[in-house]
């Protein structure tokens, strides 16, 4: 399948008067086609059931250079896969995505692409460190995103627990950022651990709740027992 091919089946999906809509709940001021998340799905699934590995990653690659909203959306898609054999160059695609995040949806997508490729090869949690120390917001924020599966785990290995640590002293090193997607983001990471890992998240918060954002510090807090802000 040819990218112009790819594009001619995205825009046989708009939805008359959806993208005015669009752009202005996800602030784009690129070219959003309108179409509904379920038909990107569909399109997406197909592709990755008709499509090697190879021409995956070189359609998502030639998807997203359009810099269309829908269409970096869709290349993302293509590599949300758990399973992918010899997926080294689709993490090396997903990576070099990062320094065009500009917006929360683009980016979330593109993480749960890399989430799959992290799960596969947790040593890849060496390379998004790198990501911290990004003088790009969104790739430093992406380093938290990205790792999120680690929050989910019910039994976590020894291992798992390490990777655990290791991002929450990311978390500690972000909490004097006062941009408000970095807090959301060490937020949400705390807010899902503390379902499955409750004495992590009290620990942290103990030590460096006082140092974010209020609203940051409250949803961190959301699911610990006795209620929100239990860290003052």
């Amino acid at each position: 399948m040819t990218p112009e091919d790819a594009l001619a089946q995205l825009r046989a999906e708009i939805e008359p008067g959806r993208a005015e809509g669009m752009r202005a709940y996800h602030k784009q001021d690129r070219q959003v086609l309108g179409i509904p998340n379920p038909a990107l799905n569909d399109l997406t699934k197909t592709w990755r059931q008709t499509l090697t590995v190879p021409e995956r990653v070189d359609l998502a690659r030639a998807l997203w250079h359009t810099d269309i909203f829908e269409a970096r959306i869709a290349a993302a898609k293509l590599l949300t896969q758990a399973r992918i054999k010899d997926d080294e160059q689709a993490w090396i695609l997903i990576q070099s995505w990062t320094r065009d995040f500009d917006s929360w949806a683009i980016a979330d997508h593109a993480c749960m692409a890399g989430q799959k490729r992290l799960l596969a090869n947790p040593t890849r949690v060496s390379e998004v460190e790198d990501w911290t120390h990004s003088s790009h917001m969104w790739t430093r924020r992406a380093a938290l995103v990205i790792t999120l599966p680690w929050t989910k785990q019910n039994n976590p290995k020894p291992t798992d627990l390490e990777i655990r640590d290791r991002v929450l002293r990311w978390c500690a090193r972000y909490v004097d950022d006062n941009d408000w997607f970095i807090q959301k983001a060490i937020a949400w990471w705390l807010r899902d651990l503390s379902k499955h890992d409750i004495p992590r998240v009290q620990a942290f918060l103990d030590r460096y709740g006082a140092q974010m954002k209020p609203f940051a510090r409250k949803e961190a807090s959301k699911h610990l027992p006795g209620g929100t802000d239990q860290s003052i």
